[in-house]
């Protein structure tokens, strides 16, 4: 990695869910830049993992890929381990998996994402599986994540730090997507709990909410560019956020520099939330 950037993660080993694509990626990417050794989790079938690794790696830094569901305990007790046998700890993780809806896949546009009828996906009309599918990835398999890192950070006596992402959808209800906003709202209270519950272990655990983010689950905003100038004309600093906003969010609420702080939400939302 560069001389010049600061190694604020010199001798850490962070566990990054999400990590093939979006804000994970783009996290990941960062925290070895910084000196980290990253587990980087996506879906098993997911090629993207590896070349975030291949980028980690071309660049001198650690990391290896690791296949996990995020919404079964097993897979996230196998890929925190796997971060443990590889690089012998956990320091630091990032929660950043998640889904928009039940039917939703990384990446790509279905016609659900580009019609304006969200009526379809009201909760009234819509299997209580699509309810299910997206609290279980999006709420249980933080809550899972979480969990798995946390009892590893224990186990080596060290402390810790953890991030999880949530959404500005947690404030704004979205009618057509009411387990996406509630599974967010829920990660907030599931923050608040697990920093009271970790501190004495001196773990911190705090919370991202973005606003707008220009990443492959927002695919439909840019493909839509009346959809995209609106939502531009909404942020008050004029445009969609990226995922090196909130990489930059996470990092520093990882970092020593926000020691003092656990329990938290952090708005990088370019001003929405400020009304």
């Amino acid at each position: 990695m560069a001389d010049t950037i600061v190694q604020r993660f010199q001798g850490k080993v962070a566990l990054v869910t999400g990590g093939a694509s979006g804000m994970g990626a783009e996290s990941s990417i960062r925290l070895a830049r910084e000196g980290a050794a990253v587990a980087v989790v996506g879906l098993p079938d997911d090629p993207r993992g590896d070349d975030v690794v291949q980028q980690i790696t071309d660049a001198g830094g650690q990391a290896i890929y690791v296949g996990a569901d995020v919404s079964r305990e097993a897979d996230c007790d196998a890929a925190a381990q796997a971060a443990v046998d590889a690089f012998g700890r956990i320091d630091l993780c990032i929660a950043a998996a998640g889904i928009l809806h039940a039917d939703y896949v990384s990446g790509e546009v279905s016609e659900a994402d580009l019609t304006p009828d969200r009526s379809a996906g009201y909760i009234i009309n819509k299997p209580v599986e699509y309810w299910e599918k997206v609290l279980s990835v999006n709420m249980t398999g933080v809550m899972l994540t979480n969990r798995a890192a946390a009892r590893r950070m224990i186990a080596h006596g060290d402390g810790g730090s953890i991030v999880n992402i949530s959404s500005g959808a947690a404030k704004i209800p979205m009618p057509g997507n009411a387990e996406y906003s509630v599974s967010k709202t829920g990660v907030w209270m599931l923050t608040r709990v697990l920093a009271l519950e970790l501190a004495p272990h001196n773990i911190r655990v705090n919370t991202v909410a973005p606003g707008v983010i220009d990443t492959p689950m927002a695919m439909a905003l840019s493909q839509d560019e009346a959809r995209r100038a609106a939502f531009e004309r909404f942020v008050p600093l004029g445009r969609l956020g990226e995922a090196e906003d909130i990489a930059e969010a996470s990092l520093f609420l990882l970092s020593d520099q926000a020691g003092y702080i656990t329990g938290q939400i952090l708005h990088p939302d370019g001003g929405i939330f400020t009304g």
